[in-house]
């Protein structure tokens, strides 16, 4: 498969035009469209997301990521093989934490460009036609290359790092990597941990292990982040049992 995982939103041509070239270089492949919400502007709080979202990939899958605020400027296009599924798009930390998780990883420049090459779009000109062609098996379009490493990121990012529609805020936080029965504060308010909604009152805040191994603030039939005054990049500090 294909999958796309954007910052553009629903609305406007960008995903269509996407999904246009990729329907047409490679017909036969399904192309899913992952997530078009990411943090805008934000590959380094968008790169969590996308990390943990590839648990529900495949080897030979192809992951087509773009959430560039430097399109048209020198950062490089890049593809990666991470656990042999493929990551295509611009290399500006938005594929650091899948890179520090992979077991066995490959790195490749984009060194093909297209006849035409807008300098605002390159989703649609560079990086989606390098991903039909990688998910056909051609890589004609690769050569040498490393991405640019950014040890300034944490391993796991204790902020918010999305916005639900339901005003659930997702951390970059992986339940497995803390303590067990860790728990998060915002600002000098800690929250309680929880399975799943229905465990506190209708109006309560907790935190709580979502779907995608992420801890994540909510509350029960109640926007959280409008309760808690959360916004996206908002730090949280982690609560051990022990303090």
């Amino acid at each position: 498969m294909i999958l796309v995982f954007t910052d553009f939103g629903p609305a406007g041509p960008y995903v269509g035009q996407m999904h246009l070239v990729l329907r047409r270089l490679a017909p036969e492949v399904p192309v899913v469209d992952l997530q078009h919400d990411a943090p805008a502007f934000r590959p380094d709080l968008a790169g969590y997301l996308l990390a943990a979202h590839l648990d529900w990939t495949e080897p030979g899958d192809v992951v087509l990521a773009v959430v560039d605020p430097g399109v048209g400027s020198a950062r490089a296009p890049l593809a990666v093989r991470c656990d042999g599924i493929w990551l295509v798009g611009p290399d500006n930390g938005l594929f650091e934490p899948a890179l520090r998780r992979a077991r066995r990883l490959e790195t490749f420049a984009i060194a093909w460009r297209p006849e035409r090459l807008s300098a605002s779009f390159h989703g649609r000109d560079l990086f989606a036609p390098v991903a039909a062609r990688l998910a056909r098996g051609d890589r004609s379009t690769l050569g040498p290359g490393a991405p640019t490493r950014f040890p300034e990121l944490p391993d796991d990012m204790a902020a918010i790092v999305y916005l639900d529609p339901y005003g659930n805020a997702v951390t970059g936080l992986r339940a497995a990597a803390l303590a067990p029965g860790a728990t998060l504060r915002v600002g000098d308010r800690p929250l309680p941990r929880a399975r799943t909604f229905a465990d506190v009152p209708p109006g309560a805040c907790f935190v709580y292990e979502n779907s995608s191994g992420l801890l994540e603030i909510a509350a029960n039939r109640a926007r959280a982040a409008d309760l808690l005054g959360l916004r996206l990049g908002d730090p949280v500090a982690i609560v051990t049992p022990d303090c």
